[in-house]
This record gives structure tokens, sequence and C-alpha cells, in this order.
């Protein structure tokens, strides 16, 4: 019995590269194969994760999402100040990770409906939403970090479930719902004909308005999630935080298979494309390779995975 073709083509051959990384880094680096690394690299690839559930979404109906590491900050600052606004740590706690997810649904919302509503592109859209959320943060803070969280607010970010990091199990719930909603339901199938061709979409029936909304909606809550739970594990607000997560997000997503064009793409493959990315980032900088090199060759990974793309569909 053979490989099933799209594991031959997308996880597979995803599963084999991180494979051979990984032997390059531990040849490279003793301290690679290491049980801190190993934590430390799982608790990186979760707040990745949990915001590439959200691009691929995204990314599947056609469209791209540019403004998720600002929404990932400015998340982070509002739980921060509201964990802070209440002297009873449950209710602070619960304030904190409603204020962080309602506000990235609310920049989600924005964006979707300004290119649902105005067919304004998403890339123009998500661009300015950057920079508005980036500039509200700053604002909001003047530029200084919020810090002197509850204790109580930190489990969220360096707490544990059955040995397992709280944000690992957040991630892996996520991967499981993106699956089932992608791969099982209605509203899957009509993300994939929107990404696949909008314009049938709409002749079949399908709201697409509504459709992009929604997705962007989600993108959004994901992203402010993935704000409360960095913010929980930093024991801090940080007006920088979330810088060019959207790269590394995007990288993840094109590696695992997702087309840019809309139409194609597995939750399965977007997780083993976030564990690439991860660990490519982690072993690098063990390495001692700098930053720059290593845009360099986050650069590359991305042009090779949007060639493999173009020859695919080819």
């Amino acid at each position: 019995m053979g490989i099933p073709e799209r594991l031959r083509t997308t996880e597979f051959i995803i599963f084999l590269t991180v494979v051979a990384e990984c032997a390059v880094f531990a040849f490279l680096s003793p301290s690679f194969l290491t049980l801190n690394n190993f934590i430390n690299v799982t608790l990186q690839i979760a707040i990745y994760g949990i915001l590439a559930v959200g691009m691929t979404v995204v990314m599947i109906s056609g469209g791209i999402d540019l403004s998720i590491g600002s929404i990932v900050a400015l998340a982070g600052v509002i739980a921060a100040i509201s964990s802070k606004a209440s002297f009873v740590p449950s209710i602070a706690v619960a304030t904190a990770i409603l204020a962080g997810v309602g506000i990235g649904t609310l920049a989600g919302a924005t964006s979707g409906i300004f290119i649902a509503r105005f067919g304004i592109p998403p890339f123009i859209v998500t661009l300015a939403m950057m920079t508005i959320c980036r500039g509200v943060v700053f604002t909001i803070t003047g530029g200084f970090t919020e810090g002197e969280l509850p204790d109580s607010f930190g489990w969220l970010g360096r707490g544990h479930l059955w040995h397992v990091p709280v944000p690992v199990a957040v991630m892996a719930l996520l991967f499981a719902a993106g699956y089932v909603v992608l791969e099982q339901t209605a509203f899957g199938r009509h993300i994939y004909a929107l990404g696949g061709n909008e314009e049938a979409s709409r002749l079949s029936g399908i709201r697409v308005r509504r459709a992009k909304v929604l997705v962007y909606s989600l993108n959004g809550l994901l992203a402010g999630l993935a704000g409360v739970t960095l913010a929980a594990r930093l024991g801090a607000g940080a007006p920088n935080s979330g810088l060019q997560y959207e790269l590394d997000v995007i990288a993840a997503v094109v590696v695992g298979g997702t087309s840019l064009s809309g139409g194609r793409g597995r939750i399965l493959g977007t997780l083993a494309g976030t564990v690439f990315i991860g660990v490519l980032n982690n072993g690098l900088n063990l390495a001692n390779v700098d930053p720059y090199t290593q845009k360099i060759a986050l650069g590359i990974v991305i042009l090779a995975a949007v060639w493999f793309d173009m020859a695919q569909r080819r």
C-alpha cells in the first residue's frame, strides 16, 4: 500500500525535512537535543501555531493578513492592563482574556468588513490595520512595558495541564478544531470554494461577504489569544512584541502547502510547516547564526515553498 499522494507532496516531505534539519542542528550544537531546548522550541512553536491556524483559514479563502503581529502586541497590552484592574485574581484573569481576545476579534472583523464590503485588497487593508494597531499600542503605553501582573495571569503562559505546557495544549486543541472545521463542516467547504473561485461561490449561493468577515474575525480572535498567551508567558504586555510574527507565520503556512492563490491547503500541513520554521529559527540561534543571515534563510525557504506550490499547480 503506497503513500497517499497528499502526504508525498506536502506533510510527508516536510516531515522528512524536519528530521533532516534536526540532524544537522544536533551536529552543529550539542545543546539542540537537550530537554530544556525541546521545551523552549515547543513554547515558541505554540504561539506561532495559534496564529498559523487562523492564517491558514485566511489564505485558503484567498486572502492574507499582515496585521497579526501588531494585534498580538495590542491584545497583550490590553490584557495586561485589564489583569491589574481587579483585586480578585479569578476575575482579573477572565477579564484579561476576554479583553485581549475581544480586541483581536474587533480588529479582525474590521479588516474583514473593509475587504468584503468595500472590495479593498486584503494586503492593503491588513497593512493599514498593522500600522493602526501598533500605533494604538504605543499611544496607550507611551512605549513602556505593562508589568507587575497578577501571578494567576501567568498560568496561561507558564502553567501546565497534566505536565503539558498550557500554550502547547491550547495550540493542539486549536489545530484539532481547525482540522474538523476545514475537513468536516460546510463552513470549511465554503472557505475552500471561496479561495478557488469567488464568483462561482457567489453564484452557488455562498454568502461571500459574510464568509470573509467571519474568516478575518476568526483570525483576529486567534491573534488576540496568542497575544494574551504571550503576555502571560512573558509576565508583561510589551508594545514591541509580535514584531514580524506575520512573516514567520505566513512562511509556516506556505511551507505547509497552503497556496498563496487560495483554494488549497491543509491544517496538518500547517502544523508540519510550523514545526519546520520553529526548529529552523531555534537551530540557527543555537548555531550562533546572526539575525540578518537568519532572515536570508527564511526568505529562501519562502521562495522555495512558493516555487514548489507553483510547480504543483502547473
